[in-house]
């Protein structure tokens, strides 16, 4: 069916909203990094991210005014404060854009099992590439300056194995069996995630303007470092190693290179992104001090996003997606 036979969905508008908004965030972000960048192979992956952003922001544009509907407003060059100091050292930015490219290929697969109309899947389908491109180059270049930390090895078993009883669930009372192969799956990814989150807002706490923007940044801090020693904790129990973090990659720079509202947004998007993370270590989770832990993340985390989220209003900083038609409103008597 050709695409000028039916017009975009919801959904489809609505993945095209947030890839628009979220990228834009980022694409800032990257533009204030590779003005830093020292290294010359770290530099030319970032100015290829950008590149292939721009590209991207304009199909995505074009997609959302045929279909009549506003281009939002997003980030832009005005968020970004050219000619300050150095925040971050050459290895984290390669960390950030190779986690934030993990971000992009899951948003992307997700935005392509919400379209039908041909265009738009074969749209997201390069994106796809694009950051399966990027994915293998970042870690290239990770493990060739060593930076990358793989996950723990396990050494086989000489024949499969039947769960056997009810203990297999316990997980605080009597010997637990250790950490399945398909727990560590998230457990190192929710880590490696709240990692990046907890080391962005250190570095942002440090440089934004407004001292409500800062507490909430110091608090985000605090509960990002909680939620990264419960699940480390659960992997020391099994002598199993735990992500390195990267807080001695931040300067002692003052110098604030981006807005609030996009720090503070950044922060945001990082919770609310994780929680899907955490959703799916909870549906994978089959010892019960796993279960506990995923279950206090996400409470905490919800609770967090409130509070983000009253910031961002309060500031009008928070950009309203598209909405569905307010029936009763349309029916009152005119």
């Amino acid at each position: 069916m050709d695409k000028g036979d039916f017009k975009l969905t919801s959904a489809e508008i609505g993945t095209l909203w947030g890839e628009y908004v979220n990228g834009t965030a980022v694409d800032i972000i990257n533009k204030y990094m590779v003005s830093i960048i020292e290294d010359e192979k770290i530099r030319t992956l970032f100015e290829d991210a950008i590149r292939t952003f721009e590209k991207q922001k304009k199909q995505i544009s074009t997609f959302i005014e045929n279909e009549g509907f506003p281009v939002p407003i997003g980030f832009t060059d005005s968020d970004l404060n050219k000619g300050t100091k150095r925040l971050f050292s050459d290895i984290f930015c390669l960390h950030y854009l190779h986690i934030m490219t993990l971000h992009g290929l899951l948003g992307h697969q997700t935005s392509l099992s919400a379209s039908v109309r041909k265009d738009l899947r074969y749209f997201y389908d390069s994106c796809n590439n694009d950051g399966k491109r990027m994915y293998h180059q970042t870690i290239e270049l990770l493990l060739e300056k060593g930076h990358f930390q793989r996950d723990p090895y396990f050494y086989p078993e000489s024949t499969p194995e039947f769960i056997s009883g009810q203990q297999f669930l316990d997980g605080y009372f009597g010997d637990k069996r250790p950490l399945a192969a398909t727990e560590i799956i998230s457990l190192s990814f929710n880590l490696k995630k709240k990692i990046l989150e907890k080391t962005l807002s250190i570095a942002f706490s440090q440089v934004a303007q407004s001292k409500e923007v800062r507490e909430f940044l110091k608090s985000s801090q605090k509960t990002s470092d909680n939620q990264i020693q419960a699940l480390s904790n659960i992997l020391k129990k099994d002598n199993l190693p735990v992500p390195m973090s990267w807080e001695s990659e931040i300067t002692t720079s003052q110098d604030s290179p981006l807005s609030d509202k996009l720090m503070l947004y950044h922060i945001g998007f990082l919770m609310q992104t994780a929680q899907a993370y955490h959703g799916v270590g909870l549906a994978s989770a089959m010892r019960a001090d796993l279960v506990v832990t995923y279950e206090k993340t996400i409470l905490k985390n919800l609770m967090v996003t409130k509070e983000w989220f009253n910031i961002m209003t309060q500031y009008k900083w928070l950009e309203e997606p598209p909405l569905s038609p307010n029936r009763k409103n349309l029916a009152k008597d005119k």
